[in-house]
């Protein structure tokens, strides 16, 4: 029996050796590829495909592991297939970039079967690559589509009707019954002996300006993405429809200091540098000095324009500067002044107590939450439009509002 015994552990390691021979190594069986755009877009899904190309003849079960930054989230690890003889297997998982930046994947592992199905065999493939984190481009393709289909209403953004006849001038011409007694050019008018009225058009070319606080306030998250990051986001798609619009759009970044300034221009090459600087703009852990922003931005921009300030209520003097220099900007521009209500902040002071932390929490949320009303209704006194909504909602909040200023004529 003992030699029974001996010679069926001997064929059983016998059997094990050639089956792992069978399995061949990986570089021998396989090929491994990663794809994936290289520009991944921020806050939102992207989808990275694995490839595996089977070069033998035989059929094989697979298990696939990407290593991707560990500051992403991932909806899958482990991806199973089975790879036919001579093919290429597929599989993809989706991940989600939090910040912005320079990121780097790193190697491919692969477990596959032997051909008697008696061991699995792993080995790892060098496949290291760059990748770069941009704001959400795919929030500019959903609007292209959307645009082509005429259906922008499904991605939350509303049909604006043009009020008024418009405010460039287009053309004189001789004065009829019908025409507005207010439109007469009364210079015309005594050099030809004639009435004459002016014809206006709606303008073509406006000036719209981002003014974005990359202060300490904005470094504080939302569902684990920074304000900053939803602001960001928020500014490239604006800038897009605005740029699409034939607007002149320009930026300016700051927090103790201004850190880019982008002058206002129309076209495509705009949107670009914007989005561009847009890619390297990082929260800073100081107060944002909004005087020495907006004194430079009215400096620098001249012609009157649509200033829309995203920032954060942090209250205390930042607040009352915040709410002094808007005021002031409003004798030159029409300034808005942008913020995302934190649901944490507002869950806070709705909740009920249950212990003495939490009282306090309650006390300073009810504070804070008071604190930001108080300012918002102080800058709608000084002639300076706010815009107060979820993080969620901002994009198409701000771009509603703008679309609506533009058709009543205020820009």
């Amino acid at each position: 029996m003992r030699w029974v015994a001996l010679a069926y552990i001997v064929a059983c390691v016998v059997m094990l050796l050639l089956d792992w021979r069978a399995a061949q190594s990986l570089s021998q069986r396989f090929e491994l590829s990663r794809i994936h755009d290289q520009k991944l877009s921020l806050g939102t899904t992207n989808a990275i495909t694995l490839q595996v190309r089977n070069l033998s003849a035989r059929k094989v079960n697979v298990q696939i592991r990407d290593e991707p930054p560990d500051i992403f989230e991932i909806s899958e690890r482990i991806l199973h297939g089975t790879v036919a003889g001579r093919e290429t297997w597929q599989g993809s998982y989706t991940l989600t970039p939090l910040r912005r930046g320079n990121y780097e994947f790193g190697d491919l592992n692969l477990r596959w079967e032997s051909p008697m199905r008696f061991i699995m065999r792993q080995d790892t493939v060098a496949a290291g690559a760059e990748v770069k984190v941009y704001p959400n481009l795919k929030k500019i393709t959903e609007y292209d589509l959307m645009l082509r289909r005429n259906r922008l209403q499904q991605i939350g953004l509303r049909r604006s009707r043009q009020f008024g006849e418009g405010t460039e001038f287009e053309s004189l011409r001789e004065y009829t019954p019908d025409d507005d007694f207010r439109k007469i050019d009364w210079k015309a008018t005594a050099r030809r002996n004639f009435p004459v009225t002016v014809v206006h058009q709606a303008e073509r070319s406006q000036n719209v300006f981002i003014a974005l606080d990359a202060g300490r306030m904005m470094q504080s998250p939302i569902e684990r993405m920074a304000k900053l990051d939803f602001v960001i986001n928020s500014v490239l798609l604006f800038a897009y429809v605005a740029t699409a619009k034939g607007d002149k759009v320009g930026m300016l970044t700051f927090g103790h200091k201004v850190d880019q300034f982008l002058p206002s221009k129309a076209g495509r090459g705009q949107f670009q540098k914007m989005l561009e600087a847009l890619y390297a703009v990082e929260p800073q852990p100081v107060e944002p000095d909004y005087q020495q922003a907006l004194s430079y931005l009215r400096i620098k921009q001249r012609k009157r324009a649509l200033v829309i300030l995203f920032t954060d209520l942090s209250g205390g003097e930042s607040m009352q500067q915040l709410v002094s220099s808007a005021s002031r900007l409003a004798k030159q521009h029409l300034p808005m002044v942008v913020t995302i209500n934190d649901p944490a902040i507002y869950a806070a002071a709705h909740d009920t107590p249950t212990n003495s932390f939490e009282v306090y929490q309650r006390a300073a949320a009810i504070k804070l939450l008071n604190q930001r009303k108080v300012a918002l209704e102080t800058l709608s006194r000084n002639g300076v439009l706010t815009l107060d909504v979820p993080a969620h909602q901002l994009s198409m909040a701000v771009i509603n509002r703008y679309l609506d200023l533009k058709a009543r004529g205020r820009l």
